[in-house]
């Protein structure tokens, strides 16, 4: 099942200003960064420390590339901040059946490819109080600082 918060996304304006705020008052890093064109969003993770499973936790940025994406609709309507919340799980596709079992929607059909190749799927945020929620099954190779670009 769930086996930590893998990442918690925070919607922004502009990520370059973002990232130098959480660099200069917590001396983050940016660990990774991609721009995921299906999703219309360009994103740093953050990270925060490694895990007890193997994975790490991360601070996700996300700046819209479109308007129309579901970030940049949040963002227009919300303003910046906390998005959502993702959990780490070795079996996002056993976990999104179990939970969708329990009553809960699950948005994808099949999980999708999130950042640093991993595989996500997200749960509907009136199903969880109000709360956006992503499963994360991370990707089989390690990605490390050599990685960021």
């Amino acid at each position: 099942m769930l086996t930590r918060i893998d990442h918690i996304g925070i919607a922004c304006h502009d990520l370059d200003v973002t990232v130098e705020f959480y660099r200069r008052t917590y001396g983050f890093t940016v660990f990774h960064e991609e721009i995921n064109e299906e999703q219309g969003v360009r994103e740093a993770m953050l990270k925060i420390n490694e895990t007890s499973d193997g994975g790490a936790s991360y601070l996700q940025l996300l700046e819209p590339t479109r308007e129309d994406s579901a970030v940049g609709k949040w963002l227009a309507k919300n303003g910046e901040g906390v998005h959502h919340i993702a959990f780490g799980t070795a079996d996002v596709d056993g976990d999104s059946e179990a939970i969708r079992d329990k009553g809960v929607r699950v948005l994808y059909d099949e999980p999708r490819i999130g950042s640093m190749g991993s595989r996500i799927t997200f749960l509907h945020p009136k199903d969880c109080h109000g709360v956006l929620t992503e499963l994360v099954t991370a990707a089989s190779r390690k990605a490390d600082a050599s990685d960021a670009h």
